[in-house]
C-alpha cells in the first residue's frame, strides 16, 4: 500500500510510535452496498441556535509583533506555531479547531461564510458521537431507504437497523456554520477573507507568506493582506488554490448537480425518514442519482465524471423518475459543484498540507465526502500539534507526513474496494440491476451498515460470507450474460 502520491526524499527523524488504530478493511460485498448514504429525522432547527445567523468577523490576524522567524524542525519557537487553515468546511474548521484546543494559533480563512455547498448532506452515525455534533444540526434521522433500479424495481434497505441507528441528513450551511462557531469558541481566528497565493511553501527555515483578500465588516471589495505562518493546511475544496500553489497534480473529477425542491406536507410526509437512490443509464451513465430529506424539501440530484456536459439531461431523468412523489414542488436552489475521484498525486511539500476534497478524499461508488473532510482535518490537526508538541516546536515536512502515512494505513483499502465496486456494478444497466438485487439481502444490508454507519468492518458470519460470495459471482456472471446479449440483439 506504498502511498497514492509520489513523494519526493525526506530525511527521516526518530518518531514517537503511533498509538492503537482501528483499521477499515472493508470486504467488496460489505462496501458494496456502502451506497446506502442517506438522510432523515424531524429535528427541528427552529430552535437552533446556529440556523439562519452568518459567522461575523474575526480577530486581527497581522501580528507585527510577533517573530515568524521559523528555526530547524525540533527547535524551540518561544512562540505559539501558527497554522493558517484555508477553508472553512468540515475539514478546516475541524482542523482549526484541533490546532487551537492543542496549543497552536490557528487562522481559519473562509471567504463564503453562509455557503451551500452543492452536497447530499448524509454523515454516519459515529461521526455525531465522534465529532460531537448536536441533534439541532440534524435535519432528518434516516432510518429506511429505497435502492431503485433501471427497471424501477425498488428494494428496501435498512432492515436491519437498531432503534438507535440512523443515518444524520443535514444541510452544510448549517453543519459548516456550526463548526466554525465551535472552532472559533475555543480559540480559532475566523478570517472572512479569499485566499490568493502562497510564495515559498516552507521547504526552507523561513516563515510562509499567504496572500489574501480580507473581507472584514461585509466589504464587498476585498483589502489585499499578507501574513506570515509557519504551516499551511489547504482544505479549500476540489478547486484548491493552495493545492495549484504546491503542484499538487490534477485529479478527474464529477460533476454534482442538485436541486432543492419544496414539496407539499403529504408529500414531505413519505421521506420523513426514507432517502431513495436511483440508477440507471438515463440518471447518470457512473454514479447514481438520489432524493434526499432535509429540514423542510428535499434535495434531488445527480452527478457524472465521464459526461460532464450532459448533466443536465441526467438531472431532468433524475426529476422525471421521483416526478409522482415530488408532485407540486417547487424548486428553490439550484446547485452544482466538482467532486474529486481519487487522491491528488502530491498531499505535502514542505510545510504545506491538504485534507478534504482538496487532497481527493471523496469515495468512489458511495460519493461519500463529509465524514472523511473532518477526520482528515483532524488528523492533519492532530499531527501538527503532536509534532510541535503543543504548538512550542518547529516542525518541518516529515511530520507533516505522519498525518499521511496514517491515512493511508487505515482508508486506503476503503477507497481501493469502491473504486472497484463503481466499476464493476455502475457500467451498465444490468451490472445496476444485479446490484439492486443484492441489496435485497439481510447480510448484505447488515454488513452495508456496519461499515458505514461506524467505520469499522466487524468479522462477519464465515458461512454467509461464502453465500455471500457466490451470490455476487453469480450477480456479476447474470449481468454480463445479459449485457452481452444486449450488445449482439439485432433489432427487428
Amino acid at each position: 500500500f506504498a502511498s497514492w502520491e509520489q513523494r519526493p526524499s525526506v530525511q527521516s527523524r526518530t518518531r514517537p510510535s503511533p498509538g492503537r488504530r482501528t483499521t477499515h478493511r472493508p470486504t467488496t460485498v460489505t462496501m458494496a452496498s456502502s451506497l446506502a448514504m442517506a438522510s432523515a429525522s424531524n429535528a427541528s432547527l427552529k430552535s437552533s441556535n446556529f440556523h439562519g445567523k452568518k459567522v461575523v468577523s474575526r480577530a486581527k490576524a497581522s501580528s507585527s509583533v510577533v517573530n515568524t522567524q521559523v528555526v530547524a524542525a525540533g527547535a524551540p519557537l518561544g512562540r505559539k506555531l501558527r497554522v493558517a487553515v484555508v477553508g472553512g468546511g468540515p475539514a478546516g474548521a475541524c482542523a482549526a479547531e484541533t490546532l487551537a484546543k492543542g496549543g497552536c494559533e490557528a487562522f481559519l480563512i473562509e471567504r463564503k461564510m453562509d455557503n451551500c455547498k452543492p452536497c447530499g448532506g448524509a454523515i454516519p452515525l459515529c461521526m455525531v458521537g465522534e465529532f460531537d455534533l448536536p441533534e439541532e444540526i440534524i435535519d432528518r434521522k434516516v432510518t429506511k431507504m429505497k435502492m431503485i433500479s433501471p427497471s424501477n424495481r425498488a428494494v428496501d434497505v435498512g432492515q436491519t437497523l437498531n432503534d438507535k441507528e440512523y443515518i444524520g441528513m443535514c444541510r452544510r450551511e448549517v453543519m459548516d456554520d456550526f463548526l466554525r462557531r465551535r472552532a472559533k469558541s475555543v480559540g480559532a481566528n475566523l478570517i472572512n477573507g479569499l485566499f490568493m497565493k502562497l510564495e515559498d511553501p516552507g521547504i526552507g527555515n523561513g516563515a510562509i507568506t499567504i496572500q489574501y483578500n480580507d473581507y472584514e465588516g461585509d466589504s464587498k471589495v476585498g483589502v489585499p493582506k499578507t501574513m506570515e505562518v509557519d504551516v499551511v493546511i489547504g482544505a479549500d475544496g476540489a478547486n484548491s488554490r493552495v493545492a495549484k500553489n504546491i503542484d499538487a497534480g490534477e485529479y478527474d473529477y464529477a460533476i454534482a448537480f442538485q436541486e432543492r425542491i419544496k414539496i407539499p406536507d403529504e408529500k414531505m410526509e413519505y421521506y420523513k425518514d426514507l432517502a431513495e437512490m436511483y440508477v440507471g443509464d438515463d440518471v447518470s451513465p457512473d454514479f447514481y442519482g438520489w432524493v434526499f430529506p432535509k429540514y423542510d424539501h428535499v434535495a434531488v440530484g445527480t452527478g457524472t465524471v465521464v459526461n460532464k456536459t450532459a448533466i443536465k439531461t441526467y438531472q431532468a431523468a433524475m426529476r422525471k423518475r421521483a416526478e409522482e412523489k415530488c408532485a407540486g414542488g417547487k424548486i428553490i436552489r439550484v446547485e452544482a459543484h466538482p467532486i474529486p475521484e481519487h487522491p491528488r498525486p502530491r498531499r505535502v511539500q514542505g510545510r504545506v498540507t491538504l485534507v478534504g476534497d482538496a487532497a481527493g478524499y471523496v469515495t468512489k461508488c458511495s460519493g461519500e465526502g463529509i465524514y472523511f473532510a473532518a477526520k482528515s482535518g483532524r488528523m492533519a490537526a492532530e499531527a501538527v500539534v503532536e509534532k510541535s508538541k503543543n504548538g512550542t516546536l518547529a516542525v518541518d515536512e516529515a511530520d507533516l507526513r505522519s498525518y499521511l502515512d496514517k491515512w493511508d494505513r487505515k482508508y486506503w483499502a476503503t477507497y481501493k474496494v469502491l473504486d472497484i465496486l463503481q466499476k464493476v456494478f455502475y457500467r451498465s444497466n444490468p451490472a445496476r440491476e444485479a446490484f439492486v438485487e443484492m441489496c435485497a439481502d439481510e447480510y448484505v444490508q447488515k454488513m452495508t451498515f456496519d461499515s458505514y454507519l461506524y467505520k469499522t468492518v466487524v468479522p462477519g458470519n464465515p458461512i454467509d460470507d461464502i453465500k455471500l460470495l457466490g451470490n455476487t459471482i453469480a450477480s456479476v456472471v447474470r449481468a454480463n450474460a445479459l449485457r452481452n446479449a444486449g450488445k449482439s440483439a439485432v433489432p427487428m
